[in-house]
């Protein structure tokens, strides 16, 4: 009665300890809710020059000098330039970059394609406006994000600051709410003098003129020759302490790419750019180029503008490695598809002849076990190939596909070179812990293993920038969950112990994917939750039953909301998109991006390798390792005979993925990761417990099926 008690404190304890992290997610918020915004008045001054298109191979010291000579002096990055793509073609049109700079948000323009840009009507005093503005207005109403648009000019010009823009796509950024532009220019010549203006937004848009590229050729090179004379033209005549941001705002073909960010001038020395928004060196977004001028400028960041201030700081990356970012990111458009596609087949070859070994033959039991626990390793190995520039090789398809399998090889070495290794859950235990630890020090230390990665987020598309991505999440929670049950089955003989280690563990993993500054994963932390109670409540013995893991599924969505909350109270510029989420549903914008989220993980259903992968998993490990075979009993209730605990793992780790499917956008791709981890470490551990257990005849019986089934609810 004692020790159930104990064990009774103990879950007490698990769930005394999520309190905890909320409170301190409540108290460790930077500054409170009262930081609002103010009325300010402008100071400093902010050239916007945007350059569509331009990107950092094109930048030479002898074709381009006034930029290389911008870079040289001031801070620079890579741009992630995505806004609201249009129909068929998954890049960022000119307008729509233009207009994106405007909000402070992601916006779209109308029509198909990429339309040329509209001329403004000029007006006596030199102002002009928007001719269309109100189809402008209503194209954004009507997508995803509902842009505002003349944000940023409202913002400048309530501070007191005058605009002026010179040509047609710096008209787009710099009109007001209602389409009118204070003072507009054509050209760099005709407004021979921005003294009077606290920002100027001015185009250098030779390159996405005509919206025509000739592969990096002839063509291109002279328009990014004569880019870079406007923009020497424009910096002749920028005031002295003036800060100066150089942006290429959109693409100029039909692939999408990552673009050139420069800051100059101002806060900025030579050095590299980041900002809140991505947490990434060298990495800024579209969106921060709007939050970036208003900081600069002293003035608030308007409600709507979602960006982050860029900051300067840092080793200067050079101008090849920022192109090699990009070159990366092209790569992994490239072999993407077809990495998951031979990662599927893989995995079902390996399944199929495992299942031919352990229902039909009883051959190479030791080379099954060793495949089953690289195949396990593949996973984590995804990210851990991030460590190595694959994308630079010459064919970097078979590049990558040997440096995954390379690390998959390294860690399942790991997995066998201890004596851990003689028994059942030890090789499968060192696979968990590498996914499990190796990920968490990831995300706490900058994501830098997830960008650009197979299974991560690609700063092209700019879905996610840190934290947890789906798939990562899908690995480190399976991982976690097996490492649980595999060291509570190390300490079965302290159950006390045992009980203290997962629930500390389970308490920082759980941390790790929910903490703001750490995985900041929403979707993830309540099935996360849920997969460590139900693997703790099985390895304690206690029934699992549907009020249980009601009451556990309410506490992780409170959690998770209590988190964001408190990501919310902290200033605009510094939260995350916990927090942004919270202003979405606040300013009643919450029931879209629900809708899109639950839009897209229903859309993952059609992902037939993913799914196909997810069912014949499935089918493997409940039609195959836990049936009967010729080596007599069913080989997984041999592998729960010789370590119990393997059951709380596996269930643990399928309830979290499952939950995970439901409640993230990523769906189907959520259990076929978990599932790539799991199953295979069952089947090692599977195969290990055949091999040790003395042989069985047909006069003995063999564990019941029972013996597998789910536990009572």
């Amino acid at each position: 009665m004692r020790e159930r008690g104990t064990v009774r404190g103990r879950l007490a304890g698990f769930f005394a300890s999520i309190l905890v992290l909320v409170v301190a997610a409540l108290v460790l918020p930077a500054a409170p809710a009262s930081a609002v915004r103010q009325a300010a008045a402008v100071t400093g001054r902010v050239v916007v020059i945007g350059v569509p298109g331009l990107r950092w191979d094109d930048l030479d010291p002898r074709r381009t000098p006034a930029l290389w000579g911008l870079a040289a002096r001031g801070s620079s990055a890579s741009l992630s330039t995505r806004a609201v793509p249009p129909e068929g073609l998954p890049v960022t049109c000119p307008a729509a970059g233009w207009l994106t700079v405007s909000a402070g948000q992601r916006a779209t323009a109308p029509g198909p394609g990429c339309a040329p840009l509209p001329e403004p009507v000029t007006a006596a005093g030199g102002a002009a406006t928007i001719p269309n503005w109100s189809e402008l207005v209503a194209a954004q109403q009507a997508s995803p994000f509902k842009a505002g648009l003349g944000l940023l000019a409202d913002a400048v010009t309530g501070a007191g600051g005058k605009i002026a823009a010179i040509g047609p796509g710096a008209a787009l950024a710099a009109a007001d709410r209602s389409g009118r532009v204070a003072t507009y220019a054509a050209t760099p010549a005709a407004l021979p003098d921005l003294t009077p203006y606290a920002l100027v937004v001015a185009e250098a848009g030779e390159i996405t003129t005509g919206w025509a590229d000739d592969g990096g050729g002839q063509a291109r090179r002279a328009a990014v020759s004569a880019a870079d004379r406007t923009v020497a033209e424009v910096l002749t005549r920028v005031p002295a302490g003036s800060a100066v941001l150089v942006a290429g705002l959109s693409d100029s073909d039909a692939v999408a790419h990552l673009h050139v960010a420069i800051a100059s001038g101002g806060p900025y020395e030579h050095g590299s750019l980041t900002a809140a928004s991505t947490r990434q060196r060298a990495l800024v977004t579209i969106t921060d180029v709007t939050t970036t001028v208003t900081h600069l400028l002293g003035v608030p960041s308007p409600e709507g503008a979602v960006g982050r201030a860029w900051s300067g700081g840092g080793d200067p990356p050079s101008v090849t490695e920022l192109a090699d970012a990009d070159l990366a990111s092209q790569v992994l458009r490239e072999v993407r598809e077809p990495f998951f596609i031979t990662l599927v087949a893989a995995q079902l070859l390996f399944y199929g002849l495992a299942a031919l070994m352990i229902r039909r033959y009883r051959r190479m039991p030791t080379t099954t076990r060793v495949v089953a626990t690289v195949s396990g390793a593949l996973p984590v190995s995804i990210f851990l190939a991030q460590l190595v520039p694959w994308w630079g090789f010459a064919h970097p398809m078979p590049a990558l596909l040997g440096t995954i399998l390379g690390f998959a090889v390294l860690v399942a070495g790991l997995a066998y070179a201890g004596p851990w290794r003689r028994h059942v859950l030890g090789p499968p235990a060192v696979v968990a812990g590498i996914s499990s630890l190796a990920l968490l020090a990831d995300v706490v230390t900058g994501s830098r293993l997830q960008v650009n990665a197979v299974a991560g987020y690609e700063p092209v598309t700019g879905g996610r920038f840190y934290g947890f991505g789906n798939m990562a999440f899908a690995v480190y929670s399976t991982g976690t969950i097996l490492l649980l049950a595999a060291v509570a089955c190390a300490l079965r003989r302290r159950p006390r112990l045992a009980v203290a280690v997962c629930v500390a563990y389970g308490l920082l993993a759980i941390a790790g994917d929910g903490w703001p500054t750490w995985g900041a994963d929403f979707g993830g932390v309540p099935s996360f939750v849920l997969g460590v109670a139900v693997c703790v409540l099985m390895v304690t013995g206690r029934r699992v039953s549907v009020l249980r893991l009601g009451l556990v599924a309410v506490a992780g969505v409170v959690l998770i909301s209590l988190i964001a909350v408190a990501d919310w109270l902290r200033p605009a510029d510094r939260r995350t998109h916990l927090g942004a989420f919270v202003q979405q549903i606040i300013g009643g914008d919450g029931g879209s991006v629900v809708g899109r989220k639950l839009g897209a993980m229903l859309h993952t259903l059609g992902n037939l390798p993913l799914t196909l992968l997810s069912v014949v998993a499935l089918a493997f490990l409940f039609l195959v390792l836990a049936r009967p075979s010729r080596w007599g009993a069913p080989a997984l209730s041999l592998a729960y005979d010789r370590a119990p605990q393997l059951r709380a793992g596996l269930f643990g780790a399928l309830t979290s993925a499952f939950a995970g499917f439901l409640i993230n956008d990523s769906g189907i791709a959520i259990p076929a990761m978990a599932l790539t981890v799991a199953v295979p470490l069952a089947l090692a551990a599977s195969v290990h417990a055949l091999q040790t257990a003395p042989p069985t005849t047909a006069a003995r019986s063999s564990a019941p099926a029972g013996a597998t089934a789910p536990p009572s609810l």
